[in-house]
């Protein structure tokens, strides 16, 4: 049986202490600092999940197995957060998003709503990483540079698959798996390879989209072409100036943007 955080009415309040302040340490202080964690009531953190300072829980949001939410770390409602999961320092994510097993979300990071973010991908922060400095110091936080990555609302990205820093991947596109992405990815765009190159276009849905003739929608589709969901029946054209698909028409099943 899984062992689960007693939920209680309002905010969850946790002692955390410093590993430098543990009771086996002879110097250290009986009185450690309180820190405050709000856990919403609804939310399920499993008791091996390790939690630090300032962490935000939302609504009916689950944390697995051993998983790791670093200081500042804010989770939206109604997120699953996977076993051995890892999300660093001050990341955002917003509702609905699912972080699946091993997958590592480094500081910097801003997560939209509905994101999907695979098994063991790796979200990262650096382009020019080094462990010392050019006189080979060890290297500080001041030695780097954060280059943010931003993933908008409704976007995949794939098992393995691993979003260089300084990238932003729009709304609705999927990343596939083991896809190494270098560059921004388009709303709707479709991306795989390494580096990650677009091989088309998919709807909000999830499913490809496809040109007039009914064939899978050509990367390159020229910006007068129309391109139709067949799952759902949402109709997108081409925005010449953003270079990505706006949505045109939406069935009223399908899934709203």
């Amino acid at each position: 049986m899984e062992a689960w955080r007693e939920p209680r009415r309002g905010a969850v309040s946790y002692t955390l202490v410093p590993a430098e302040r543990r009771p086996e340490d002879p110097s250290a202080n009986s009185d450690p600092p309180q820190e405050l964690l709000v856990i919403d009531p609804t939310a399920r953190v499993h008791a091996s999940a390790e939690l630090e300072a300032d962490v935000t829980v939302g609504p009916r949001t689950s944390v697995w197995n051993r998983a790791v939410l670093r200081a500042g770390a804010s989770l939206g409602a109604e997120c699953i957060i996977g076993r051995d999961a890892f999300i660093d320092e001050g990341v955002r994510l917003g509702d609905r998003v699912k972080v699946q097993n091993g997958a590592l979300v480094y500081h910097g990071v801003t997560v939209g709503n509905g994101v999907f973010i695979g098994p063991g991908a790796i979200l990262t922060n650096d382009r020019y990483p080094r462990a010392v400095t050019a006189t080979g110091e060890l290297a500080r936080a001041d030695d780097w540079t954060v280059s943010p990555i931003d993933l908008a609302d409704g976007c995949s990205i794939g098992a393995g698959a691993v979003v260089v820093a300084g990238v932003r991947v729009g709304r609705f596109a999927t990343v596939g798996a083991g896809a190494v992405v270098t560059r921004d990815v388009p709303d709707y765009a479709l991306v795989a390879g390494n580096p990650a190159r677009r091989l088309g276009w998919v709807c909000a849905c999830g499913a490809r989209l496809t040109d007039p003739t009914g064939a899978r929608a050509a990367p390159d589709s020229s910006n007068d072409a129309a391109l139709v969901c067949k799952r759902c029946g949402r109709a997108f054209a081409h925005d010449p100036e953003r270079r990505s698909l706006v949505e045109r028409s939406a069935s009223t099943t399908g899934v709203s943007a």
